[in-house]
């Protein structure tokens, strides 16, 4: 399978997120193989965008990252306030400059503030919409939460949907076990920016935002249908519905075993 080069990256990338790519890249070149298609659509360094995708596993922001890194880009990720405590690893997160969520709290709105920020100033912020790993029995893409989408309406930016595969087969959902041999193939495709023109230059509603997530979703949907050449469910899976608290495994959730 031919590599994709690596292309010219910003200057300011920073020491901590050179470190990481350092140590990381040649790792995940040695354990996956990668299907990486339409970095075209991946904005040059300097441009502030969204970056919007499906999250599989706990294992897929690296090889996500690893697909904007080969594409020239270093990422921002929205993560959950207890990655940044975790000894060392968390002071090297926070030195790459990685934006800290903190989830049902008064804090809440530092990540958003911060996402608005690092876009306007040139950076490419990547956030999965759905705000944890999908709990749909076939891993399709749930419901979405409206965070990526107020970003870009408030900065303006394009919002880029990105749909990942692979990944969940080196660490399967919730799951501690590590199955790195033989490499799994890793697929990653980025689609064209979701078109959010009719929404943008008016006040930001409740109504728009939910529009514009959808709109982001379908597109993450579609192109996770054409690397995985099946049909998505009519309705996208939702945790209230279920009857599933938020976040966390589905399977140890109370009352699991009646949901299912």
């Amino acid at each position: 399978m031919k590599e994709v080069p690596v292309v010219g990256r910003r200057s300011d990338v920073g020491v901590a997120f050179r470190f990481i790519a350092f140590v990381l890249r040649p790792f995940l070149m040695a354990v996956t193989r990668r299907n990486w298609r339409g970095g075209e659509h991946i904005p040059p360094p300097g441009t502030g965008v969204v970056i919007a995708g499906n999250h599989i596993s706990h294992f897929d922001p690296l090889t996500f990252a690893h697909f904007m890194w080969d594409n020239g880009r270093a990422t921002r990720y929205l993560a959950k306030e207890s990655v940044f405590r975790i000894p060392i690893a968390g002071r090297i997160i926070s030195a790459a400059r990685q934006i800290p969520v903190y989830r049902e709290s008064s804090d809440a709105s530092q990540a958003y503030r911060a996402a608005v920020a690092a876009v306007r100033s040139g950076e490419l912020v990547a956030i999965y919409p759905e705000g944890t790993i999908s709990r749909d029995p076939g891993l399709w893409p749930m419901v979405g939460k409206t965070g990526a989408a107020r970003v870009a309406l408030e900065t303006g930016c394009d919002v880029v949907p990105v749909a990942q595969w692979g990944a969940n087969h080196v660490l399967a959902p919730y799951s501690k076990r590590l199955r790195l041999l033989p490499p799994k193939t890793v697929h990653v495709i980025a689609g064209p920016p979701v078109d959010l023109d009719d929404l943008r230059g008016r006040p930001v509603t409740s109504e728009s935002l939910r529009v514009a997530t959808d709109r982001i979703m379908s597109a993450i949907t579609q192109q996770l249908a054409e690397i995985r050449g099946e049909v998505p469910p009519e309705v996208r899976f939702d945790h209230r519905a279920a009857g599933l608290p938020p976040t966390g495994d589905p399977a140890t959730a109370p009352d699991a075993e009646d949901e299912r």
